[in-house]
C-alpha cells in the first residue's frame, strides 16, 4: 500500500465514522458503539476499489438490518479529503468506493518522489531479527536442499529489510563434534588406501569422492609423511588440512550465489567458550536432566508436554506425538549436536536479536519444539524463535529427475548447478514456490532466453521500458515531470490496473514479511512485468499527444522502478538491454 493507499484508508476510515456519528444524531440509527470493521480491497477491481463491511457488523449494535445501515452511511457520507470519486451499496450491506482521478496520479508521484526507496516501510520498527540460512556441514559439499535454502533465507532476509526490520544474516558451521569426527576417520582411511589397498573404510564414514580428493590432495604435498604417525595425530593433520579448504569452498559458493553473510559462527567456539558445558550445567541446575547407561539425558518429552499443555494441546494430542528425551553429552564425553545447537541459539539472543529464523529442511521437524522448548527452559521465549521449514527440490531436465552432474558425472552440486544455470535465474526460481512445498526444478527452463522463464520475463519487461525511452530520446523526445492534469489524463483499464497494482507493492512486502514468505514478491513482479506488457500492447506512447506521452512514459518509468527495487532487492540482475 503507498503512502496515497494508506492515506486514502486513514482518510475514508474517519469518514465511514463520521458518517456513521452523522446518521445517529439526525436519527437515521440508533444509538450505539461503531463496530471494528475493515476496509479491503475485493477480489475483483470490478466490484470497487474498496470495500467495507461496517454496516453488517453493525446490525446488532444499530439494530436495523445491514442495508438501512449501509444507505444511511452512504447518504451522510462526505467524500471530499478521501481521493474517493464514489460509492455505492453491493448486495446484503456491502460499501463499495471507487477511486477518483486524483488517486492514480498520486501513487505515481509516490513513486516518482520515493525512487529506490519506494516499496520500504516501517512494519518492522527497527526490531533486530537473526536470519541463519544454510548451515552446511563443511564435512561435504553443499547440495540442492542448500541451494533452495539459500535463496529462500537471503531473499526473505532482504524482504524483511525492505518491511523495517534491522537484519543480520549467518551461517553456522558446525566444525566440531561428532560429524568433524566422522569426516577424520574417513580422511585418515582414504589415505592410508593410497598406500595399502587393504585398509578398511569405516562403516559409517562419509563415501564421498570429495573425501579421497582431499586426502589424494594431502597426500601429493607431503607423501607418506602421516603413514607411521599414531592414529590421532594422523586425523588431526588431515582435518586441519582438508576443513579449511571445504569451508573456504563453502565461501566461494556462497559468494557466487550473491549471498554475503554478515557472520560465519564456528561451532568450535561455543566448545571453546565453555558455552555447551554451561548450558548443560544449567540444565542439570534446573532438574532437567538425567543419568542413564553413561550419557547425560535431557528431559525433552516433559519440558515439551508442559509446553504444549500451556498451549491449550489435549494430553490426548500429546501422547500421538510419543515425545522421546535426547541425549546431551554421550557416554564418551562429548556434546551432542542438540547441546550445541541449545549453546548456539542461546548465544544469539545473548548478542541482542530479539528474534530469531531458522531455514531448515523438513527433516528437522521434529527438532523444531525441542529447540523451542529448551529456549523456554533456560529462560528465554521459545515463541520467538520460528523455523522456515523446507521441503526438498528435484532437478529436471527434459522432464526427468536428474541426480548427477553432466560435467563431473557425479551427484550435483551447489557449484555444478551455478556453472550450469545464471545465478538470476537460481535466485529467483527458487523463490516461485513456498517452503513448505516440493519444487522440480527445470534446469532448461532455468536456462531458457524467453518468456516461459519467469525472470527472463521480468527482466524484459525491465529492458523493453528503457528500449522505449532510448528509442524516443533518439527522436528528441525526452521524458519529463508530468503536470497534476496530464498525469490524470490515464484512464483506460490497463493503465488503471497498472497503477493498482504498483500501489501494492509495500503492502506486498509487509505480507511477505509477515508470513516469511518471499515468494509473494516473485509473483508481484510478474504480475506487474504482465501488466506492464498488457497495458504496451493496448496503449500507444509515442505518436500520441504531447500530454499523454509523458504520462505514459510516466507510468512506464513508475513500472520501470518498481521492477528494479524487487530485482535489487533480490539481487537480481536488472538488465536494460536483453
Amino acid at each position: 500500500m503507498s503512502k496515497t493507499s494508506k492515506s486514502v484508508n486513514k482518510n475514508l476510515r474517519l469518514a465511514i465514522e463520521k458518517s456513521i456519528e452523522k446518521s445517529i444524531q439526525n436519527g437515521m440509527l440508533a444509538e450505539g458503539d461503531i463496530p471494528q470493521f475493515i476496509i479491503e480491497t475485493p477480489a475483483d477491481r470490478r466490484n470497487g476499489d474498496l470495500a467495507t463491511n461496517v454496516a453488517l457488523l453493525g446490525a446488532r449494535t444499530f439494530k436495523t438490518a445491514p442495508i438501512k445501515i449501509a444507505q444511511a452511511i452512504v447518504e451522510n457520507i462526505d467524500l471530499s479529503d478521501t481521493l474517493i470519486d464514489r460509492c455505492e451499496i453491493a448486495g446484503p450491506g456491502f460499501i463499495n468506493f471507487f477511486f477518483g482521478k486524483e488517486y492514480y496520479k498520486n501513487v505515481l508521484r509516490d513513486i516518482e518522489n520515493e525512487g529506490e526507496h519506494y516499496g520500504e516501510s516501517d512494519f518492522g520498527n527497527g526490531e533486530k531479527i537473526m536470519v541463519e540460512f544454510v548451515s552446511a556441514n563443511p564435512t561435504g559439499p553443499m547440495h540442492m536442499g542448500n541451494a533452495r535454502g539459500g535463496a529462500l533465507g537471503d531473499c526473505l532476509a532482504s524482504v524483511l529489510q525492505k518491511a523495517g526490520y534491522d537484519v543480520w544474516r549467518e551461517f553456522y558451521v558446525n566444525d566440531a563434534g561428532n560429524q568433524i569426527e566422522k569426516f577424520a576417520c574417513s580422511l585418515e582411511a582414504r589415505y592410508l588406501q593410497i598406500y595399502d589397498d587393504t585398509v578398511e573404510f569405516p562403516e559409517d564414514g562419509y563415501q564421498g569422492a570429495d573425501i579421497t580428493e582431499r586426502a589424494k590432495e594431502y597426500a601429493d604435498i607431503y607423501g607418506d609423511f602421516l603413514v607411521d604417525k599414531n592414529s590421532e595425530k594422523r586425523k588431526k593433520v588431515l582435518v586441519d588440512f582438508a576443513l579449511p579448504k571445504n569451508i573456504d569452498k563453502m565461501q566461494a559458493d556462497m559468494k557466487k550465489y550473491r549471498i554475503n553473510y554478515d557472520k560465519w559462527f564456528f561451532e568450535s567456539t561455543l566448545h571453546e567458550s565453555g558455552d555447551i558445558k554451561r548450558i548443560v550445567e544449567t540444565l542439570t541446575e534446573k532438574g532437567l536432566t538425567y543419568e542413564k547407561d553413561g550419557a547425560l539425558w535431557y528431559k525433552n518429552a516433559e519440558v515439551c508436554t508442559e509446553r504444549l499443555l500451556r498451549k491449550g494441546k489435549t494430553q490426548e494430542y500429546i501422547d500421538k506425538l510419543e515425545l522421546k528425551d535426547d541425549v546431551l553429552i554421550r557416554n564418551n564425553g562429548n556434546p551432542t549436536y542438540f547441546a550445541s545447537d541449545i549453546a548456539y541459539h542461546k548465544d544469539k539472543f545473548d548478542r541482542g536479536f530479539s528474534r530469531l529464523i531458522d531455514v531448515w529442511g523438513a527433516d528437522h521437524h521434529g527438532h523444531v519444539m525441542r529447540m523451542q522448548g529448551a529456549m523456554d527452559s533456560i529462560g528465554y521465549d521459545g515463541d520467538k524463535l520460528d523455523v522456515l521449514l523446507m521441503q526438498l527440490v528435484k532437478l529436471v531436465r527434459n522432464g526427468e529427475i536428474v541426480r548427477m552432474s553432466k560435467r563431473t558425472g557425479k551427484a550435483i552440486q551447489l557449484s555444478d548447478l551455478l556453472d550450469e544455470v545464471p545465478v538470476d535465474s537460481a535466485r529467483f526460481l527458487f523463490n516461485t514456490r513456498e517452503a513448505n512445498s516440493q519444487m522440480d526444478f527445470d534446469l532448461d527452463l532455468a536456462v531458457t532466453q524467453d518468456s516461459d522463464n519467469p525472470v527472463y520475463y521480468v527482466q524484459y519487461a525491465h529492458a523493453r521500458i528503457c528500449s522505449i525511452i532510448r528509442a524516443l530520446e533518439l527522436d528528441n523526445i525526452h521524458t519529463r515531470k508530468c503536470t497534476d492534469d496530464e498525469l490524470m489524463l490515464l484512464c483506460k483499464d490497463e493503465e488503471i490496473e497498472l497503477i493498482n497494482r504498483l500501489s501494492d507493492f509495500d503492502t506486498e512486502i509487509e505480507s511477505a514479511a509477515k508470513e516469511y514468505d518471499p515468494t509473494k514478491i516473485t509473483r508481484y513482479v510478474t504480475d506487474i512485468a504482465t501488466l506492464f506488457h498488457k497495458f504496451y500492447n493496448a496503449c500507444r506512447v509515442k505518436g500520441e499527444d504531447e500530454s499523454l506521452m509523458q504520462a505514459r512514459l510516466s507510468l512506464c518509468i513508475s513500472a520501470k522502478t518498481v521492477i528494479k527495487n524487487v530485482l535489487d532487492m533480490f539481487n537480481i540482475n536488472c538488465p536494460e538491454r536483453m
